[in-house]
Formats: structure tokens, sequence, C-alpha cells
């Protein structure tokens, strides 16, 4: 028999790491919220009496970060503040026998997979009839809907595969359903996440199908934006960009990770593509859709990188201009085939690559952002902050891509589009004026 407790129980869910972590603590917050549990994200008041940690554990820099907010945790409990804590995601999927040794003071760990036993220990029913039902922890305005889990690639960097599984696509009557779901609500814009967007419907219906969802998502009402993250290069499938030119609300973006340019630093990541190869498909991406935003993420200290792979990969950047430019330095996972690699360049040159890269990228951004001075561009306000607006573009994602600076007398609703005349051009953010609304 349970015993009554004397005071409701509120959970409070930290993440760490990528949107697709984010979704999963989502979909974790609206079962519970069905369950009649108090939840929360981020909660600062500290009024909160269990906390779920969703972990990254991606690279060490967020393998660090995840296991000092767990140890923070860890230590509000000591003190009294917390009654449980419990962590979850991608670093206890990957080392849960060695945190559970380390940190035996967190009441239980779970994988990346195991919502129903999370809900368990919490004394909540798993509830599959709330497929895509979730409590976003974003704006309302905006979203992720995350499409496919898990990766089949085998890049050598990459510890993905190892803590989310192989790729697993979600079907897309669920998908719709979802994005109809998230309409009501309010949602304006909706980011596609995925490892490997590109590969959605092999595994389901036996053939690449993000063309045709992309399609019915178009189709969904009151849906102004659709985007499009982390597309593979390698048997990149050019029907899509046909959707995206046709479809007027699919965002004229598109984020695809190319890691690096030289041709032996490709084939060490087992990247399945050629520097050629990839100069030829983004000539061909531009020719379908023109005006295209493309993004790209590279890695700077691969195991026997070289100041000449460094100079070509720079050369790369100036000859494609890509509008977007993320950069990591290598993290020397273990389980990764790379491991098997000697790391080689040490962190400090890492870091001086990784900056002298973005410095080539820096005069790239500004080169592009002044030939916007003077143009319109529909823009979605995101938040108000120190007395002016920031919104974006189409071409930029949330916290990753340029924000639009708009000093307004007038207030301008927070979700809504405003027609924006750009004035002025910085390295990577605009600013502009209103001209009308929408």
């Amino acid at each position: 028999m349970k015993t009554k407790k004397l005071h409701k129980d509120k959970v409070n869910i930290i993440t760490l790491g990528c949107s697709k972590n984010m979704v999963d603590s989502e979909v974790l917050s609206g079962q519970l919220l069905a369950n009649d549990i108090d939840v929360v994200h981020e909660n600062k008041k500290l009024d909160h009496n269990i906390v779920v940690v969703n972990t990254c554990g991606f690279i060490d820099k967020a393998k660090e970060e995840s296991i000092n907010t767990i140890l923070d945790q860890v230590e509000l409990k000591r003190r009294g503040k917390l009654d449980k804590v419990y962590v979850t995601g991608c670093l206890s999927e990957r080392y849960k026998n060695n945190l559970e040794t380390e940190i035996p003071e967190v009441d239980a760990f779970f994988g990346t997979m195991e919502l129903p036993l999370i809900l368990k220990q919490l004394e909540a029913d798993y509830k599959a009839e709330l497929v895509g039902e979730r409590l976003l922890a974003t704006p309302k305005h905006y979203a992720y809907m995350k499409i496919s889990e898990g990766c089949n690639r085998t890049c050598s960097f990459c510890a993905i595969p190892l803590m989310r599984g192989q790729h697993v696509s979600r079907s897309m009557d669920d998908l719709v359903k979802e994005a109809e779901g998230l309409v009501k609500k309010g949602v304006k814009e909706v980011m596609l996440i995925a490892q490997e967007l590109t590969y959605y419907g092999l595994d389901i219906y036996k053939k690449r199908m993000l063309g045709d969802l992309m399609n019915r998502l178009a189709d969904v009402k009151g849906l102004e934006w659709i985007r499009l993250h982390y597309a593979y290069p390698s048997k990149f499938p050019l029907d899509i960009l046909d959707v995206m030119r046709e479809r007027d609300n699919i965002c004229n973006y598109l984020d695809m990770p190319l890691q690096h340019a030289a041709n032996n630093m490709l084939a060490a990541m087992k990247r399945q593509i050629t520097r050629e190869e990839m100069e030829e498909l983004t000539i061909a991406i531009r020719e379908k859709v023109p005006g295209i935003c493309l993004r790209t993420t590279l890695i700077a200290g691969f195991p026997g990188e070289t100041e000449d792979d460094v100079e070509e990969l720079k050369g790369f950047l100036q000859r494609q201009r890509f509008d977007r430019v993320g950069i990591f330095t290598y993290s020397h996972e273990e389980g990764t085939s790379a491991h098997g690699l000697v790391d080689d360049v040490p962190a400090e040159v890492k870091e001086s690559r990784a900056q002298e890269i973005m410095e080539v990228q820096q005069e790239i951004s500004l080169e592009l952002n002044q030939e916007k001075v003077g143009k319109v561009f529909k823009t979605l306000i995101d938040k108000k902050e120190a007395g002016r607006y920031l919104g974006r573009t189409e071409f930029d994602s949330v916290e990753v891509d340029n924000e639009v600076v708009i000093q307004s007398s007038k207030k301008l609703p927070i979700g809504e589009f405003v027609n924006v005349k750009i004035t002025k051009a910085y390295d990577y953010d605009l600013e502009g004026e209103v001209v009308s609304s929408e």
C-alpha cells in the first residue's frame, strides 16, 4: 500500500545538449502533466522536490557540463533542498555503470530510450495515446520536431549511435498529427531535427521520404515556417530541394554538417564523400534553390590533421561562402573508430585552428550581411530584451544563427511576423526597422 504524501511532488527537468534532448524533456513533461504531476523546465525558484537531469554525452565539454550539473543537484539533495535526483539522456546511456559507482547519491540512472521506466519511478503511467503531446520548453511560437531517432552512419568521430542506437523513423501520420497539435498551441515555426534527416523513411517505407513528409507538413494550416536541420551530404536526395522551392512555408534554409574539406580528413572521418563531390553538391543545391541559406558545421583538430589540411578547409570556405558556420574542436571518444587513432593535435592547437577558421568565416558572414542592407525581410519576433526587439528571418535558426535587432517605439507582439528593412550589418547580426506588419 502506498503511503500518502504530505506534499505534492513537483519535478524540475534540466536539459543539457542538443535540441533532440530538448524534445525528449518536453515529451517527459507532457507525460507527467497527463499523470497530474507538476512539472517545470529549468526552474529557478527551487520550489520543486524532484530533479531529472537530461544529460549530453557527445563531447568532452558536454560531458563535463553534465557531470557538474548532476553534482550540483546532488549537493542540493545533501542539503535537504531536494528529495530525489534522477539522471537520463546520452551520458547516462553511455556511462551508466561508471556513474552509478562514482555518484551513488543519484536515485536512479536511465538510458535514452527508457521513458516508461522514468515514469514508473515517478509513479506515473506511460500513456501511448499522448504521442506527439508535450509541454514546450521553447517560447510558444516555435518548436523542434524530432522525425527520427538514432543513426546508421558510421562517422569515425561520432558516439551518437552508441547512445541513440540505429535509425528509427517516426510515421508520417504521427508527425502530421503532432504538427497540427503544435499549431493549435500557437506554434508558427517547426524545426525538423534528426541525427540524419535525409535517411527519413528508409526503414519504415523502404525509400527516402523526407520530400513527401515536407509536402504533408507544408499542408498543415497555420504552420508558417518549416526548417531543416542536420542533413547528411553523401547521397543527398536532391528532390527535397524541389519541395523547398515550391512550398512557400518551407524556409530556404539547410543545415548540412560537412565536418571538413581535406580529402584525407574526410576519408579518416568516414564521411563517404570527397571535397570535389561536396563542391558539386553545394552548386547543385544553390541552382535548385536560388538564395538558399546554407549552414554547416566543422571539426578542427581531428587526428592527423596538418596545417595544410586547415589551409585547404579555409580555401574551401572562401570558395563556397556558406551563410552560417559552426565549429567544434575534436573530442577523442571511447567506442568510436577514431579512438583507435592517436589524438595527436594538442588542445591549444585545436582551439587556435578553430579560431583561425572562424576568422575566415567572420569576414564572409559580414560581407553576406552587408548585401542585405536596404532589403526588406519577413521577420519573426522572438523576444524583447534591453528595450529592443530581437527577431529572425527565414535564413536564421534559433540560438545558432543571426538575430535581427529592431528598435521600435510601437509594441511588437512576440511570436508574430513583421516586415523589417535592414539598416545596418554586423559580423553575425543585423539591425533594422519595421516597415509594415504581415
